[in-house]
């Protein structure tokens, strides 16, 4: 894609809505026509929703880690939080036991992080009674904020720890809610901003190399990240550093990582005695 930057991306979109930009860049990226562009991501975001709305509460991952949490949280629960906000981590939940479960999911932008966008995004449309066109415009929303993010950084945890994984989800997905709710470029830039802010170093260590714990509720702070992003941004609040600095802060920190904190299953909860006795069990 041509944008390297949010910078770049909200001048593109000065005289014309945020999505069309990022749709008009892969249209020519990809050599392909509006139509199927349009077809390709309406497929991506109908292929969201199943992990939800099909979860299967008896599923469980093939190490006995991994499911029957998102069942935990439908009803109403203990009363921290309201209704919508439970759905949000019950999809994030879902979402994440599904891909740890090898079932189908999307890589929003990766396995690892693929129950932030559908967290936020499903329960919303619910709530509002968003038309699938409005979902699909938001989803390349995020994709645009998110080919910066791995352009400028990563959204690996190999290469940059779970901020590069979650951390892009969370600001893909905080973007991605502030154009669904009527917000501005500049908006949607500053919630990316602060949820990349708020993840700075967070690291990968999963447990037995398992993208299980503690993946699977990162998803549910990531998601929670990005809504709360997303309504500062909307109320005026803004990102005292622009976002595609943050972004570069991000790929930085990301480098600093040692090795036992990317990935590699050495450091973090992965190194803890019991981290170490369930990957000695696997």
């Amino acid at each position: 894609m041509a944008f390297s930057s949010i910078e770049g991306l909200l001048t593109a979109a000065r005289t014309r809505p945020v999505w069309e930009a990022v749709l008009e860049d892969d249209c020519k990226d990809r050599g392909v026509d509006r139509q199927k562009s349009l077809d390709q991501m309406s497929a991506l975001w109908a292929a969201m929703a199943p992990p939800v709305t099909e979860y299967d509460p008896a599923a469980r991952s093939h190490s006995g880690l991994t499911g029957g949490a998102g069942a935990l949280l439908e009803g109403e629960g203990p009363g921290l939080c309201p209704p919508f906000l439970r759905q949000v981590m019950a999809a994030a939940l879902k979402t994440g036991e599904c891909n740890a479960c090898m079932k189908r999911i999307v890589a929003a932008p990766t396995a690892g992080s693929s129950g932030v966008l559908p967290a936020v995004l499903l329960p919303l449309q619910a709530r509002d009674g968003l038309k699938d066109e409005q979902m699909v415009q938001a989803l390349y929303v995020a994709a645009g904020f998110g080919q910066v993010i791995a352009t400028r950084a990563s959204i690996s945890g190999a290469e940059g720890g779970c901020q590069a994984e979650v951390g892009s989800a969370s600001a893909m997905a905080a973007a991605a809610l502030v154009h669904l709710m009527g917000g501005t470029g500049e908006q949607m830039a500053a919630a990316c901003a602060l949820a990349l802010a708020n993840t700075l170093g967070l690291v990968c260590d999963p447990v037995a190399g398992l993208v299980e714990v503690p993946c699977v509720t990162r998803n549910v702070m990531g998601a929670m990240n990005a809504l709360s992003c997303a309504e500062l941004a909307l109320s005026g609040v803004g990102s005292a550093i622009p976002c595609d600095e943050v972004i570069d802060a991000m790929r930085s920190v990301g480098e600093a990582l040692p090795a036992s904190l990317r990935e590699t299953g050495g450091g973090g909860l992965a190194a803890t005695p019991t981290g170490r006795r369930i990957a000695e069990g696997m």
